[in-house]
C-alpha cells in the first residue's frame, strides 16, 4: 500500500511540476501563442478528448486485471495471479499505455506548448524507467519463472492496432 502511494505521489509532482514548468517556459518562449484563445480552446478539446481515451483504457485494463489477476477475497487493487489474456495476451503493460497519454492530457488542458513538446515526452520517459526498474523486477519478486516466461513471450508494450484495439474493449460486456 505504501508502494503505491509513493507511485502516486510520484505521478501528483510529475503532472503539477510538469505544468508548473510548463507555464514558466511558455511565458518566455511562447507568449504569442499561450495569449491566443483559439490555441486555448483547441488545446482543450484535445485534452478532453485524450482524457476520454485515458479513462477509457484505464478503465478496461483495470477490468482485465480484475477479471483475470485475482483469485478468491484480497484487497482491492491487488493481484495474486498473472493475467495472460485480453490485453495482457499481446503486451505486459497495458495499463501504462493509457496512462502514458496522461501528462499530454494535462498539457493540453492548460494549453503549455512546452508541456506537449518537451515535458510531457520526459515525463512518460520516466514512467517506461519506473516499469523497467521498478514494476517489472516486483512482478517476478511476485510471479518468479511465471513472469519470466511471460517476459519471453509477451512485449512491454505493444503498438499493434489488433493488440491496441484490446485497450478498448470492456471485458464486462
Amino acid at each position: 500500500m505504501a508502494n503505491n502511494l509513493v507511485r502516486i505521489l510520484i505521478w501528483l509532482v510529475m503532472l503539477i511540476g510538469g505544468a508548473i514548468l510548463g507555464i514558466l517556459i511558455d511565458a518566455s518562449k511562447f507568449s504569442a501563442l499561450q495569449s491566443s484563445i483559439v490555441w486555448h480552446i483547441l488545446s482543450f478539446i484535445v485534452g478532453l478528448t485524450l482524457l476520454k481515451l485515458v479513462l477509457t483504457i484505464s478503465r478496461n485494463t483495470g477490468r482485465w486485471l480484475a477479471k483475470l489477476g485475482r483469485e478468491g477475497d484480497i484487497p482491492r487493487m491487488q493481484t495474486n495471479r498473472l493475467a495472460k489474456e485480453g490485453p495482457y495476451s499481446c503486451m505486459r503493460h497495458p495499463m501504462h499505455m493509457g496512462l502514458f497519454l496522461f501528462p499530454f492530457v494535462m498539457a493540453f488542458l492548460i494549453g503549455s506548448v512546452s508541456f506537449i513538446l518537451i515535458i510531457a515526452p520526459l515525463e512518460v520517459l520516466l514512467m517506461i524507467i519506473m516499469i523497467i526498474f521498478l514494476e517489472e523486477p516486483e512482478a517476478i519478486k511476485k510471479f518468479g519463472n511465471e513472469y519470466k516466461e511471460y517476459m519471453k513471450q509477451t512485449p512491454r508494450f505493444n503498438l499493434n492496432s489488433n493488440c491496441l484495439q484490446y485497450l478498448l474493449i470492456d471485458p464486462k460486456k
